[in-house]
């Protein structure tokens, strides 16, 4: 009986995910294009050497960038609900959205971990160096790369050669208990766990820092821009990377037939798409934490865009005297 009731649950297909994917992809796409360019273009040839975070941030935004790069062909399937290319290349763009997820925990929960600890301990900010951050990085980027390599090889595994699915429409590698439990265990843990304890430390020990009256060179404006930096990735980490693990340990569960309940396989299915939705949805807000936490950037990107449109201007004029 078990079994026929799950069989019930997988027959029923979502016939509103594909929309859902287009619609939000299409959405993402521009605006994270423009903003996440932007952004990289400014981090990387306007910021000064000495503003906190910046490593972690061109990481961030390049992270993001990878994966709006990729939207075009997800936007193609859903719309047209089937793969005309390789099979390596969506199984690379699958792969870009699980790389672009934990790359942007891991440096969102730097950001946080920097900003925090150099507001407590300024002094050791002075003697930090760049190459520092840089190495954190370098790790970053090899061990989500490394870590989120099986997502896209259980998907392999369960293709054929003429295959024309894609994305969310992709097989399923049954798994052995343990490598499961073992997969779960380190996503969730590494993933989420670990991330949301330390972010909510940070934001914790912040505002309680904030409250005290400084006792270094520190001004009131630094602080309340450390506290905002260190708001907006508890608010984008929240926001998009929360509701897909929450969900995560059922849908896995789910797909692997342990769950069977029918109630929980429909409304895990449900959720899913919703949740996957949600953390592409990084790749807008992330920007927000460069323009609106950052004043350098703010200020730069500000001086840049009114030196564009000064010269854009006087280049006008020039041509409308000269044809005078």
């Amino acid at each position: 009986m078990p079994n026929t009731s799950n069989n019930a649950c997988d027959d029923t297909p979502l016939q509103f995910q594909h929309t859902l994917y287009a619609t939000t992809y299409i959405t993402i796409f521009i605006p994270g294009l423009l903003a996440n360019t932007a952004a990289l273009w400014v981090l990387w040839r306007f910021i000064s050497k000495k503003n906190k975070a910046i490593i972690f941030m061109i990481n961030l935004s390049v992270a993001d960038l990878a994966h709006v790069l990729s939207l075009p062909l997800r936007i193609y399937y859903y719309i047209n609900h089937h793969w005309p290319f390789q099979t390596p290349l969506c199984l690379l763009c699958f792969y870009l959205k699980y790389l672009n997820m934990y790359a942007s925990i891991c440096f969102l929960t730097c950001i946080s971990l920097q900003r925090c600890f150099f507001l407590l301990k300024p002094f050791r900010a002075r003697d930090w160096k760049r190459r520092y951050d840089v190495g954190i990085s370098a790790a970053i980027w090899v061990t989500v790369g490394t870590a989120c390599l099986p997502f896209p090889i259980l998907r392999s595994a369960a293709l054929s050669k003429k295959n024309e699915s894609c994305f969310a429409d992709l097989g399923y590698k049954p798994m052995n208990a343990v490598a499961l439990v073992g997969m779960i265990t380190l996503a969730e843990l590494a993933g989420f766990v670990i991330p949301v304890v330390i972010i909510a430390w940070c934001t914790w020990k912040t505002t309680i820092f904030l409250r005290q009256p400084p006792k270094t060179f520190q001004g009131l404006s630094e602080r309340q821009k450390a506290l905002r930096m260190i708001y907006m990735c508890a608010a984008v980490f929240f926001i998009c990377f929360t509701p897909y693990h929450i969900n995560f340990f059922f849908y896995t569960m789910v797909q692997e037939k342990i769950i069977d309940s029918c109630s929980i396989v429909k409304i895990t299915k449900y959720f899913h798409p919703f949740s996957l939705c949600l953390a592409s949805l990084s790749c807008l807000l992330n920007p927000i934490i460069y323009y609106f936490m950052a004043s350098e950037f703010r200020d730069q990107l500000s001086l840049h865009g009114s030196s564009l449109t000064r010269s854009r201007l006087m280049s006008k004029e020039s041509g409308s005297s000269m044809m005078a």
